[in-house]
């Protein structure tokens, strides 16, 4: 018989979530409450109180060019990261998936560059991209200024997309390789035995039943690509060359502390908080519908 546990007063619940809540309102609650009011008054750089401008500083962001440059770079930077992370993420799950020779040592080994912190992935790849070094030393010695992040805006953000992407990859593959091992192996025997070759069984039977897994893969890449990305930012570029890797949320960061404009970053943080949700919206209403459920 199932053996349940339960609480003879609602006071002892209380007592075991008070912590989470505790936390969570420190560390949520609070400081978006904080940005909320200081998005809508003008606060001091060094203090001696706040006047309250209602839209202002939301109007001078909206007007300021500089500011819709960091809105379309962050969505390149997202859509191209999520779909370099995902698509990676996915071939190495199919080849996993198949139990290949040392497919067992792959499964712990893509896992890894999740459980690296931004700002250690972030000098790693600092030196691993470095034109001055390595492999990309060659190339640079062959074809010169074919590769230099800094100087290059375009090198520059394809130095941090592939450093953001190679983190993901190993979160993308654990739900990739369970969603795969999750589908019944009759299925893709029954698919062998008509003829039906790896890419053609990958077609029209693997990637329909993993469609509910790549839409939640989706949401969640696209999302954290908006918020997760500052520590690589920072350490590889510091939003350079030229503004050429200023994302949404190092732009925050870049006023609020270096600009001292924390009223500006506040709105900003708002701006970006809108977005967030407006493309999580958005891939729900018009994605989601394209989820086949088991």
């Amino acid at each position: 018989m199932e053996k349940r546990v339960t609480f003879s007063s609602t006071t002892i619940g209380l007592l075991f979530a008070l912590p989470m809540l505790a936390l969570i309102f420190v560390f949520f609650y609070w400081p978006s409450g904080q940005a909320l009011f200081w998005a809508f008054t003008l606060e001091q750089p060094w203090g001696g109180g706040n006047r309250f401008v209602g839209f202002r500083n939301f109007i001078q962001l909206l007007e300021d060019p500089v500011y819709w440059g960091s809105i379309a770079r962050s969505l390149v930077f997202g859509l191209s990261s999520t779909v370099l992370a995902m698509g990676v993420a996915l071939l190495l799950a199919l080849f996993t998936d198949r139990e290949l020779r040392g497919s067992r040592l792959y499964r712990t080994v893509f896992v890894w560059p999740y459980a690296i912190a931004a700002p250690a992935l972030g000098l790693a790849f600092r030196f691993i991209l470095a034109p001055e070094a390595g492999l990309l030393s060659l190339i640079n010695h062959a074809w010169p200024g074919l590769w230099n992040p800094a100087l290059d805006g375009k090198d520059a953000m394809i130095a941090v997309i592939v450093a953001f992407s190679w983190k993901y990859v190993g979160y993308n593959f654990i739900f990739f390789l369970s969603a795969l091992q999750g589908i019944p192996r009759a299925q893709i025997e029954a698919a062998a035995m008509d003829g039906a070759g790896p890419l053609r069984r990958m077609r029209d039977i693997q990637l329909p039943l993993l469609t509910p897994t790549l839409f939640f893969l989706l949401v969640i890449n696209i999302t954290e690509s908006f918020q997760d990305s500052f520590g690589i930012v920072d350490i590889m570029t510091q939003g350079g060359p030229a503004r050429a890797t200023e994302l949404m949320v190092y732009k925050i960061y870049f006023d609020g502390f270096k600009g001292l404009d924390y009223s500006g970053a506040a709105a900003q943080s708002i701006i970006l908080m809108l977005l967030v949700i407006m493309l999580t919206v958005l891939q729900f209403r018009f994605i989601e519908r394209r989820v086949h459920y088991k």
